[in-house]
Parts: structure tokens; sequence; C-alpha cells
């Protein structure tokens, strides 16, 4: 029997429902939980590239925000199940500047670009759930960070690379497997399970929950809500299947190159017992199949 406390998870919400602005709160509690500073959706952007392909305008957003100083900053949030994400992940920001900063908006009026990804498959070997990324120069010679000067309206800075090169997340959501106690940890809890606490202090959450409830779709909505959850079980058991397969494949490769290398190590030791007993190169040759090479490093 369902009940009334089923929220829909984010990767369908931001499809659908996050592009309303009167959901904007739900992805500025993310934002900020993410970024740890106030942040402030001006609007959402949309291009005309960004709207050829159903699958591009549904599974990123560009969002034009404030933060917390007044700057304005722009942020690209994917959700991807792709294996070829991080070339995903460079095509979204290089589209972001392209589009966004040179359409209408001088460089310096932008301070940041943030690329946020939502990565739900696994991404390779690492103990953490949250990854960060920055561009700095540092030095070949001397290890020491470039500080470079920048012209900022009226004045000359000295600023940091990473200060004004995209910064990267990447959120492995299905490496996070701890209780749920600080916000973040709330928010990649939801992003995981799709749940929310009913007392949650998380900004953005509490929107959530109020917003996102299963219920609340009609019947159509639901029907392709539940087809899209389907959808992911099918291919987590794909994946899952796959490394599985891997890990049996490579105990077997394992297991036949330690025969292998047990059987040549045993011939080794009968062709230095042959040479020991003054046997010909030839004769151990014969009776080892050892190489005139190998036999000779005895």
């Amino acid at each position: 029997m369902e009940t009334t406390d089923r929220y829909i998870r984010f990767d369908w919400a931001i499809k659908r429902l996050l592009r309303q602005k009167a959901n904007f709160g739900v992805l500025e509690g993310l934002l900020t939980v993410l970024l740890n500073e106030n942040v402030k959706i001006i609007e959402l952007l949309e291009s005309e590239s960004n709207q050829q392909t159903i699958e591009d305008k549904f599974n990123r957003v560009d969002i034009k925000a404030k933060n917390s100083k007044g700057e304005i900053i722009i942020v690209e949030i994917q959700n991807t199940r792709e294996l070829y994400y991080l070339e995903r992940i460079l095509y979204g920001v290089a589209k972001a500047i392209t589009e966004h900063i040179s359409l209408g908006e001088r460089y310096y009026e932008v301070k940041k670009i943030y690329s946020i990804s939502i990565l739900y498959f696994d991404i390779g070997i690492g103990s953490d759930y949250l990854y960060h990324g920055q561009n700095t120069f540092l030095g070949v010679h001397t290890g020491d960070q470039l500080l470079v000067s920048t012209k900022e309206k009226d004045a000359i800075v000295s600023k940091l690379p990473s200060e004004v090169f995209p910064e990267y997340y990447l959120i492995r959501v299905n490496e996070f497997d701890k209780a749920a106690v600080t916000p973040l940890e709330e928010w990649i809890d939801y992003l995981k399970t799709g749940r929310i606490r009913p007392d949650t202090k998380a900004p953005g959450l509490a929107e959530a929950r109020q917003k996102l409830i299963y219920h609340n779709m009609t019947a159509k909505e639901r029907y392709d809500y539940d087809e899209h959850l389907n959808a992911i079980m099918i291919q987590n058991d794909v994946l899952d299947g796959a490394k599985l397969e891997g890990k049996l494949e490579g105990k077997l490769e394992g297991r036949l190159e330690g025969l292998a290398e047990g059987e040549k190590n045993k011939q080794i030791e009968i062709a230095r017992k042959f040479k020991e007993m003054g046997l010909t190169i030839e004769m151990i040759i014969q009776g080892t199949g050892l190489s005139k090479e190998e036999i000779e490093k005895l």
C-alpha cells in the first residue's frame, strides 16, 4: 500500500518539476548546502542548442544565480548514468561558457561557473561520495601557485586561477552508505533514495517534502515515473551483473596465470638440476621446454 510520504526522486524532479519558478527553493537548497553559502536563483538559462535534443535538455540544467556576496554565478547541474561522464562534464561547462557568458554578459560580471554532476553509477576507485575539483597553475620548478593580475572594473586585483576557472563537484550517489546527520548528508541520502526526514532542517528539503509528493502527480505522471524507476533498476542489475562477471573473469585469469607461473617455476627447477647433472643445453631444452637463453641464465 502506498503511503503519503513517498517523494519524487531528484533525478526525475529535475526533468519536470524543478524547472518551475515556484519550485526554485529546492534547487537553491542543494546549491546552498553544496557551495556552503546562500544561493538565490535568478533564472534558468535556456538556449537554442539546449533545446536541440530532448535528452540534453532533460538531463542538465543551467542556472543563473547570485551568491552570498551578490555576485552572479552560473551553475550547470547534470544527472548522468553514462560512462562517458567526463566528456559530458567538459561539454556542459563549455556550453555554459560559450552560450551564457558570451550572450549578454561581460566576462567580469560572471564571477564563477560551477559544474555539479550527480552520478548514478560506479565511476572508478575512490573512498568518498563527494569530490571537488579546481584549476591551479603550479610552478614546474618551484611548486608555488601562480597569482594572476586581472582587471576588475577599474582596479587591478590578484587572484588565484581557481577563483576564476570553473569548479567541479562529482556526487557519487551510490557510494553514500551512512546515516544522514548533516544537511549535506541529508541531501545525498535524498539523491540516492528519495527519502526525506520529517524533521529535516536541510535547506531545500522542507520545500521538497511539500512539492515533490508522489501522489500529487497525475495518474499518467505516476505511470511515467514508475517506468523511470523500473528502468533504473534494470540498468543497475545490468551494471551489477557486468561487475560480477568482470570479477569472476579476473579471478579465473588470476588462477590461470598462477598455474602457468607455477608450472614455469617447476620447469626452471628441473632445468637447474639437469644442468647440475651435466646434461647438454639441447637435452635440457627437450626435457623442460625452456629456451636456450633461459637455461643459460641458470
